[in-house]
Formats: C-alpha cells, structure tokens, sequence
C-alpha cells in the first residue's frame, strides 16, 4: 500500500471540500495570512493542468458514467417525473464544479441577494455587499468598463472561440418575433434591464480559450507555503468535543488511489473547520457528524451531537426541458464531433492542440434521461444565446392558475427576476448512432425558481453508502405550468429560425392521431411530457441553509453552524433561497464573502 500525501497532525483551518467556494476562500485566507496553515481535503482527483479541465470542449465528458470526477446521486422513483428515478450530477474535483461545468456566464438578479437579508435576516448578504465581490473575482474581457463586470479578477470572462450562427439567429428573430423583448448586448447587469431580452450569453473562458476555473487561478500558482491541497482525501465527519469542532476524521480515497490504505485517520484544526463539500455532501458530512434531525441521526445509527432538523431539507435546483429539432445541412453544429467523425475531430484537435494540449479523440458515453448521449472528448467552446423571461401581466392568463404560487412568492414584487430563461443549443442531446443522421438543433428552458423542493440525508454512517434522497422535481403543479409555457415559446421562435428545417416529433409530446395539436399544443400532452423528459440542471442548492434556526436554518449569517463553535458551512448549501442562473457565480460570491468574514475573525483582511 502507499500513502498518497502526508498530512500533518494538525493545521490552522481544515476545510472539508475542496469546491469552487472552497479552493476561492482558501486561496484568499492563504495569500492574506502566510503564516496561517490551511489543509483542503477533497475527496475526488486533482485537475492541476489537466486537458479535461483546461479545454473548455471537454466539459461534456466529465458526464460519463465511468467520471472520477463526478458524483451521480440517484432520486427515489416519483410519480411527479412520471415514475422516474432523477439523477443529480455533482462535482467531486478540486474545483468542483468550476472544474467540470459547462461555463456559462449567467449572473442571479440583485433581488436574490437582498432576500437572503430581508427575509432571512442575514445581515452582510445584501446585493450592495455582494456585487462588489463579484467584481473583485472577475475581469470580464468583453468590456471591462461596464457596470456591475469586473476588470482585474483572477476569472476570466468572454464570449470563447466563436459565436454559433444559431446562437445569432435566436437573439435576431427571438427578438423581432417577441416584440415586447428586444435585444441586448448585456443579459447579466443583475437588473431589470438584463429582464425580456434576448442576447449572446458569455462564457467563463478567458479570450485565449481556456476555462476560467477557481483551483487554477486562486490555488494552484498561489506561493503560500502553508496552504495544501490533497485530492483523494474522503471526510467522515467533523469531530466535536464539548460543542468544539477540534478537527476530522477521513480516508484515502481508493477511486483516486487505489493503493492508498482505507484506515480511517484524524486531523486536528487549532481554529476553524470549514465543511465545503457542495450542497450533495456537505449535509451529509454534517449528519455522519452528529448534526441533524434526531430521527434521521437514530436511523442511521448515529449519536445526536446537537439537533437541526434544516440539515439536508430545503433542496433546490433548476429543472431543465430539452426539446430537438432539425437544422439546415450546412449549419455547423456539433453533432459531426458527437458523432466521431473523424474530419470533425481533425478540426477540432487543430483548433485546441497548439494551445492546450491534444488528446486522442476517443468517445465517451453517459445516461442523461431522456436519451442516451454518445459524445467526443472535444468540442468547441462556442457562445450560447439566451433569453431571461418573465410574464408581462397581459400574459399571465395564458400560464394558468397553478402558475400563481411562482408569481406571487417570487416574480411580482422582483422585477428583475426572470421565470425562466432559454435558449437553442447547436446539437442534439441524444444518441446520436440510433437515430437519422440529421442536423440536429434542440432548444433548451430552465426554470429560474421552482416551487418544489427536495430533501437529501444519510442512510448510514458510511460515507460510500448512497445517500436517501429525494430530488423532488415538479412536486408543485406550479413548476409544470411554467415549463409548459417556456416549451411553447421555445417552439415558436425554432420554428421561424432560418435554419429549422422542421420536428424531431420523437422528442416532443406526443399528441393523438389526427390531432390539431400539432399547431395549437394542448397542456394535457405537454405536461406528461415535461413530467417524463424534465431534468437536473447541475444547481444543487439550499440544503445547509443560512436562516434562523427555528426557520430550518442550519448556519447563522456569519456562515457558524447552530449549536457548535468553530464550525462553518461555505458552498452553495447555504443558500436559503434559489437565484435564477446559473450557481458558478453565487459560489464565487459565496467564496469571496466567506473569505472576509474568516479574515475579519482572524483579526485582518483580504
């Protein structure tokens, strides 16, 4: 057997994953305080240099079901996802999902941030704090003088190697077709002005075509001597003596070193223990270690160390509908790479082998219901176009009354708040060896903040065993009604593209024979369909939430864990209420903001 690294008996601040928020607040706390030692175990591999993580192409692949940098959680069957069992995809990597996910660009609206202070009491978290934070980590290349961007962070921000003709052409007819939404050059001011506009959504890739992802920019080249990393490094639970966190139990990983011994060892943290595990494993950290409803404790045969019923509650995510169509044969998509043809992949290898590095173009598959996806391991990093939509009042009627727990607890009072947000994806996600050898096109809807929520716990004290979790997805007949009006607009702006070429009906609702369906859609045909194809959107959220503790809470606004010194929570676990884009953005801030509450404990600043 070998030991993969050796770690020290003790250090200054543990933290228990090594995600986005986590690699950002260590990085900062190691640059501000050299003196201070910082342990960051991850339990997935490193990404230091590596292709898969540094060409923004290769994003598709960490899907496949033999990723080691991927943890897939498996939901209980539900009659609400027409009996399906939904499959959440979660980062296990230094970086997490700032490693693996698929770059885009979109910010939250400053209403979401202000709620986490207005109506959660959490002093600090407003928009006016949060902004800042977000311009500090970022230099946004396309025009670093514009309101609310960055121009001198560490993560960079442009629209990648090229700008798809699809993209331009759904900005360009979404707008002369949807009248009361024209286009912009800027969806993500965090305002209202970025609401019921289409535009080129950017990416975060920086202008010589790499990921912008957090380990790179905030660990791997920082000169700290004190901070260290270690990849393949499982967390059992966080040790607590007296209410005290004092330090964790863990284990070497054998997914990542198959070799290592699987003795559970101890690491002792002399200030601060940080569990940053994202919102999949963090609650379940918690639990392994004794925080957590009583029941669910006694269930698994763990000792309740302090009860907090929040812990692993308040599940949140955006469900994603995927619809295909067929575009023009000489539209360039990326179904020629999907599909492994090899003048595809010479292409492809040319436009990212100088720089970054060349792999050998070898094919990967995975499961993402409803199809199975046959993909290539590169593909160009192009710009997407996108659309965040609200309902104007003249259009309420046509979303019906279920929609009304959405609009009046979310959207009416936050006008800068999108339902939804869509766009056309130059692909199709589908296997592509089964079906016509087609251009496909597929238009894509998240749903910005879904009524249902989830619920994920520990079913034993074994940190391999398979969570009990329940995804919860379109458990509030609210979530449907939305979905099936962005399906319908979605449909109508494809329709009149100048490259559709017509239905792929195999991936659509499926309306009965002889039905005028085909033109005026009906909501019976469209809901089962939503129930049987509607997916994750990989934006876990809210299971360790930051809230009064008789609210559900789980961490108090200084991020501290009710009932036990020396104990934080920094990831997106935290977040009590869901923000309407996609999480890289919200985990970076939340990773700035901890870093200044951590430093301003420590007696500085960074």
């Amino acid at each position: 057997m070998t030991i993969p690294h050796t770690i020290e008996a003790e250090y200054d601040l543990i933290f228990a994953g090594g995600g986005t928020a986590a690699c950002l607040t260590a990085g900062r706390l190691a640059t501000a305080f050299p003196a201070l030692s910082i342990l960051v175990l991850e339990c997935g591999p490193t990404t230091k240099d590596k292709k898969e993580h540094i060409q923004p192409g290769q994003y598709i692949t960490h899907l496949a079901p033999t990723s080691k940098t991927m943890q897939f959680n498996v939901g209980k069957p539900s009659e609400h996802v027409a009996g399906r069992s939904s499959i959440v995809p979660s980062a296990r990597c230094v970086g997490g999902g700032s490693s693996v996910n698929f770059m885009m660009y979109n910010r939250p609206a400053a209403s979401d941030f202000d709620a986490w202070e207005t109506e959660f009491g959490n002093v600090g978290w407003s928009s006016k704090d949060l902004i800042p934070l977000l311009q500090k980590a970022e230099t946004y290349e396309i025009d670093p003088k514009k309101s609310t961007h960055g121009s001198d962070g560490p993560l960079k921000v442009s629209f990648g190697s090229e700008i798809s003709d699809l993209a331009k052409e759904f900005v360009e007819i979404g707008a002369k077709f949807e009248k009361n939404r024209p286009e912009t050059d800027e969806g993500n001011a965090l305002n209202v002005e970025s609401i019921n506009k289409f535009f080129i959504m950017p990416k975060w890739i920086s202008k010589d075509g790499r990921r912008s992802d957090v380990p790179h920019a905030y660990i791997y080249n920082n000169p700290a001597k004190k901070l260290s990393v270690f990849d393949g490094t499982l967390v059992h639970r966080v040790i607590i003596e007296d209410g005290v966190a004092v330090g964790v139990e863990y284990q070497f990983d054998n997914r990542v070193h198959e070799s290592a011994p699987q003795d559970i060892r101890v690491v002792k943290a002399r200030k601060l223990v940080v569990v940053a595990a994202g919102a999949m494993s963090s609650p379940l950290i918690l639990e392994r270690s004794g925080l957590g409803a009583k029941d669910v404790l006694e269930k698994a045969g763990v000792t309740v160390v302090a009860e907090l019923p929040g812990v692993g509650e308040n599940y949140q995510d955006h469900t994603l509908t995927i619809a295909p169509y067929i575009a023009d044969d000489k539209v360039k998509t990326l179904n020629p790479l999907w599909r492994g043809e090899p003048a595809a992949w010479g292409q492809a290898l040319g436009e990212v082998g100088e720089r970054w590095g060349g792999n050998n173009g070898s094919e990967v598959r995975f499961t993402q219901a409803p199809w199975t996806i046959k993909l290539t391991t590169h593909t160009p990093a192009t710009s997407t176009d996108s659309s965040k939509c609200v309902p104007y009042p003249e259009e309420l009627p046509e979303l019906g009354p279920d929609f009304l727990e959405i609009w009046n607890s979310t959207l009416a009072n936050n006008p800068d708040r999108p339902l939804f947000w869509m766009s056309t994806a130059a692909a199709m996600l589908g296997d592509l060896a089964a079906l016509p050898k087609l251009n496909f096109m597929c238009s894509a809807a998240l749903l910005g903040y879904p009524a249902s929520r989830g619920r994920i716990h520990i079913s034993s004290s074994d940190p391999l065993a398979a969570p009990d979790f329940e995804a919860g997805f379109l458990s509030s007949p609210a979530d449907v009604a939305a979905l099936r009006w962005a399906y319908k607009k979605g449909r109508e702006i494809n329709r009149r593209l100048p490259s559709f070429r017509g239905v792929f009906f195999p991936g659509h609702p499926q309306f009965p024979k002889g039905s005028a369906a085909l033109v005026e859609e009906t909501a019976p045909a469209i809901d089962l369909y939503i129930r049987q194809t509607v997916v994750t959107a990989w934006h876990s959220c809210g299971t360790c939430a930051m809230k009064p503790l008789d609210k559900g809470g789980v961490v108090d606004s200084k991020l501290n864990v009710y009932g036990v010194k020396k104990l934080k929570v920094v990831d997106m676990s935290i977040v009590p209420s869901n923000v309407n884009s996609n999480t890289y953005s919200t985990a970076i801030t939340i990773g700035e903001k901890a870093a200044v509450i951590i430093a301003e404990e420590l007696g500085g600043s960074v």
